[in-house]
């Protein structure tokens, strides 16, 4: 395919227009990404795309036209991406991975295997809250006309982000000739809700021209609700119990008796203990076997109903030829309803293992890992959990680009932001004892299953007690107030083409409030009344032989009355308040002033009679920080803030190399720089404290770092892209990010005196007049890390198939990803003891997706499935658990679409995801023994979903 680039790619003298009817233009190429806003001039049009296959062929040009490794995804026509948000669009990109597929959604993005991302809107950053990234899912696909994944970026663009930087790209009202209007309505069922879900938008664009010039307007709204259901069975965690048999256990230990005393064995560690038959522990210097086993079961019904509302405006103004004026704002609205029906049940010691404990139990062939037991006379729970969430976030924008003369091109951009976070979470447990529990923790397919004597009970209300009322609400902001200024000049100075350059100024500010509460009340559920009680049905019917349906309080009618419920536990715990006493305590306060100045050249030359093109640049960061903490003393109430404030300067060099062996050919070499900032959360250092409920012996909570300082990556690619025919192009990479000062917890006992203890008087801890001990979790930067891999992708049309199969293509990706990182483990007083070797959390090793693609008339379609081996996801239970790794099994989903354009104005489409209806496992994973068979940890089952839509455009 003959290179449509132009033999000078960065002078100015050739016209945006030129670039746009070839298809090619990309800010990088022509604005250099010198600042937000982006604008196209007012005399081009955008090219409008149709069908998939139009829409892979402008990504490829996209790619092949930028200077940093890019992936981008195109509407196929208006508002009319090819999945229902953000993130689902980005599963097909190569190199990006996606999990945590529940609610009828993706949750999950990494790219190249880490989550830290930038999020960026029309190349402004965004974020929710007080977070530092904007929920992508929020976004739905009718507002974006392009994605772009920035895998490498250059000294023009934002530093933060180690991962790459997602920006969304809406519409805009001189991206069209004239008027355009567009309607979509569509209808989502999804499984097992077995619920119809429908989301609705519509699109408003039209330009004038007057005597002050051109004039333009778009309208873009946007509206889904729904409702989803999660079901999960989960063991709890491994732990070590004495042996089931009298002669074979430690002086005063009963039979399966759990033990609890870490200076017999440690908590917390990655390796876990040995799980050979007859493994064995020490106890005062005296060997003694022990049993690893699960201490618990549990089953999580989530049925909940989401909304999203969102809007979009565009006004351009176009006085002359040599100026621009865009203004724009976006609204995204997030509002949830969930009620969580929990079952939970201890498997353990506390309960009767009659007079033959051994027979209790069976173990796996060869280990001292329990496969099955029966406990009698166990204690468990259920407890029906209502949370409500809502976010608004709002974005509003003035962007100016100007031509000064016939060298020099600049763009101006105002923006402001808020978004605001709240929510409420009530739970009520309802427990009782119930005669017998068997489990049976692999049951086939690495799933638990379990039944009561009597499962029937499970429904009974006069057979369970109501018991703890947990209340609690927290409300997080954010705002940002940012200018940026930069320019590009053609200097045309020998080598140099063109000079940009730029500066930044960002005002951030954060806050979070919460406020919990708890009591207990200690009343028969049946006593209260049956509006009070609530049954659910039909639980995990694909997942394994447990219990189907069981008995909650009505997390609904308790907060349809909840100042009843709340005088409720008033009348017994005078210390738990009622609605007109509650208020929200904020825990801190933060101020983020950040100034950026860069300065980048691009340059032009041959080599070997071919061109050589590169950039070269610098971005100068400066942080200044100021943090406000708020402690609340847990007897009087009192609020003592407390004040830190840092700064942190940054130099951060890139430098691309782009050269063209042959006329179809490119390749690149790219290194950067860039920064991950602490979350402000992880900076507040007031203690979170939480309860002993686990009966260990000592409570958990989490504290924060104000000294912790950015993540600091440094990033090489070199990439390989050929196109060997028309629309079709095969490209490799190869890269290293190697990241120095990652942030991870670390884990140190302290003492907390009774005026700061707000469990000092709990059941569980006792009456600790003199205190009470704490394992805190606090961020450090204590570690390093590397990851490395190699991406292969390709998209082709192959030419002169016969004539029903003319239009097939296909799209494909692989990613093989290595990572390693050191991992610190602190003894008591939290000094770092030992280095564990692991990999990074979420990052599979291997990835692909494949799409088979076809286009022919009116018809449409597309058939993909994306794959992601298995990973490390996080560590669980690390207070009481040994080992702490979960891993996730491979993961994969199978879509499909197809759309049939009835005529010019109107196409219709059905889709549908995870046609398999596949499962998301997990399982610890310790030493040569940790596998899904006998060490397997819980599933969730994801469901499928179909959809119909209707869109109509004129």
């Amino acid at each position: 395919m003959k290179s449509h680039v132009p033999a000078r790619p960065f002078a100015l003298k050739l016209t945006v227009t030129a670039l746009m009817g070839a298809g090619l233009l990309s800010s990088a190429s022509v604005w250099g990404q010198a600042a937000a806003g982006q604008a196209e001039p007012a005399d081009t049009q955008t090219v409008v795309v149709t069908g998939v296959k139009a829409s892979l062929i402008k990504s490829l040009a996209i790619k092949r036209t930028n200077d940093q490794v890019v992936e981008s995804v195109v509407a196929e026509d208006i508002g009319k991406l090819p999945d229902n948000n953000v993130v689902e669009a980005l599963q097909r990109v190569t190199g990006v991975q996606v999990t945590n597929r529940t609610g009828g959604e993706v949750g999950t993005l990494s790219i190249r295997g880490l989550p830290d991302v930038q999020t960026t809107w029309n190349g402004r950053t965004i974020f929710t809250a007080s977070g530092t990234q904007v929920a992508l899912q929020d976004i739905p696909s009718t507002l974006v006309r392009q994605i772009d994944v920035y895998k490498t970026r250059d000294a023009s663009q934002l530093e933060t982000g180690i991962a790459g930087q997602v920006d969304v790209k809406s519409l805009r009202p001189f991206d069209f000739k004239g008027q355009k209007v567009s309607l979509s309505a569509r209808e989502t069922y999804l499984d097992p809700a077995k619920k119809a879900n429908p989301q609705l938008s519509a699109m408003y664009s039209n330009r004038w021209q007057t005597g002050a010039g051109e004039f333009g307007a778009l309208v873009n709204l946007s509206d889904s609700r729904t409702k989803y259901r999660n079901e999960s069975v989960t063991p709890g965690a491994m732990v070590p119990f004495a042996s089931p048999n009298a002669a074979e256990l430690p002086p005063g230990y009963t039979p399966l008796q759990r033990i609890t005393d870490t200076s017999i064995w440690t908590p917390g560690t990655n390796t876990g203990l040995p799980t050979a038959a007859g493994s064995t522990l020490n106890f005062n210097g005296k060997a003694y076997p022990y049993y690893l086993s699960r201490d618990a079961i549990f089953q999580s019904d989530v049925q909940g109903e989401r909304q999203r509302p969102a809007a979009n405006i565009a006004l351009q103004w176009k006085p002359d030829r040599d100026s621009v004026y865009t203004f724009e704002s976006m609204y995204n609205g997030y509002r949830n309803k969930s009620f969580n029906q929990l079952l939970f049940s201890f498997v353990d010691w506390w309960g009767d293992l009659g007079s033959n404990p051994a027979g209790t139990i069976t173990t796996y062939p060869g280990t001292n890992i329990i496969k099955s037991r029966q406990v009698g006379s166990v204690y468990g729970f259920n407890s029906g959990d209502y949370t409500t969430s809502a976010t608004d976030s709002y974005v509003y924008a003035l962007n100016g680009k100007w031509d000064i003369g016939e060298r020099l091109k600049l763009d101006g951009d105002l923006s402001y932001q808020t978004s605001t976070y709240h929510s409420e979470f009530t739970a009520t447990r309802i427990d009782r004892v119930a005669p017998s529990i068997n489990v049976n923790f692999n049951d086939g397919g690495d799933n638990t299953s379990f039944h009561f004597n009597n499962d029937a009970d499970l429904t009974d209300p006069t057979k369970w007690n109501v018991a703890q009322f947990y209340d609690t609400a927290n409300r997080n902001k954010g705002s940002a107030a940012t200018a940026s200024l930069s320019g590009v000049y053609d200097a045309d100075w020998g080598m140099l083409q063109t000079l940009h350059f730029g500066a930044r100024f960002d005002d951030r500010k954060a806050s979070e409030a919460n406020r919990t509460q708890s009591a207990t009340l200690g009343r028969n559920l049946a006593s209260l009344g049956a509006a009070y009680a609530s049954t659910n049905a039909n639980f995990g019917t694909d997942i394994s032989d447990v219990p189907r349906s069981w008995l909650e309080p009505n997390a609904y009618y308790i907060r349809d009355h909840i100042d009843d419920w709340r005088k409720l536990y008033n009348s017994v715990d005078p210390n738990f308040l009622t609605t007109d006493r509650l208020s929200l305590q904020k825990t801190f306060d933060v101020d983020e002033k950040t100034t950026n100045l860069f300065v980048m050249g691009n340059t032009q030359n041959e080599l070997f009679g071919r061109r050589l093109r590169g950039n070269f640049g610098v971005r100068y960061v400066k942080v200044d920080t100021d943090m406000t903490f708020y402690k609340v003393d847990a007897t009087t109430k009192v609020v003592t803030p407390s004040g830190a404030s840092k700064s942190t300067k940054k130099f951060l060099p890139s430098m691309t190399l782009i050269y063209d062996p042959t006329q179809d050919v490119v390749l690149r070499f790219n290194y950067g720089q860039t920064l991950r900032r602490p979350n402000f959360g992880d900076l507040n250092p007031v203690l979170q404290l939480g309860d002993d409920v686990s009966r260990v012996g000592y409570g958990s909570g989490s504290g924060g770092n104000p000294d912790l300082k950015p993540t600091r990556a440094k990033n090489l690619d070199l990439t390989a892209e050929w196109y060997f025919q028309k629309d079709s192009a095969i490209y490799g990479t190869v890269f290293q990010r190697k990241i120095d000062g990652l942030v991870v917890n670390l884990r140190h006992k302290v003492h907390v005196d009774p005026a700061d203890d707000p469990f000092r008087n709990s059941t569980s801890g006792g009456n600790h007049a003199n205190g009470y001990d704490y394992v805190i979790n606090s961020p450090v930067n204590a570690s390093n890390g590397k990851i490395s891999g190699a991406e292969l992708g390709f998209v082709y049309f192959p030419k002169g198939l016969p004539s029903l199969l003319d239009g097939l293509g296909i799209q494909g990706s692989y990613t093989r990803l290595t990572s390693s990182q050191n991992v610190p483990e602190a003894n008591d007083a939290g000094e770092i003891v030992a280095q564990l070797e692991t990999p990074f959390f979420g990052v599979s090793n291997r990835s692909y997706n494949a799409t088979l693609a076809y286009e022919k008339g009116p018809l449409s379609a597309r058939l993909s499935q994306v794959w992601r081996s298995g990973f490390l996801a996080g560590n669980e239970a690390a207070l009481f658990a040994n080992p702490i790794g979960i891993w996730r099994h491979p993961e994969k989903s199978v879509d499909m679409q197809i759309s049939y354009r009835i005529n010019d104005n109107m196409s219709v489409d059905i889709s549908g995801v995870n046609l398999t209806n596949e499962m998301q496992k997990q399982y610890y994973h310790f030493g040569s023994a940790g596998n899904a068979q006998v060490s397997n940890f819980g599933t969730v089952q994801i469901g499928r979903s179909v959809a119909a839509g209707l869109h109509w455009k004129m």
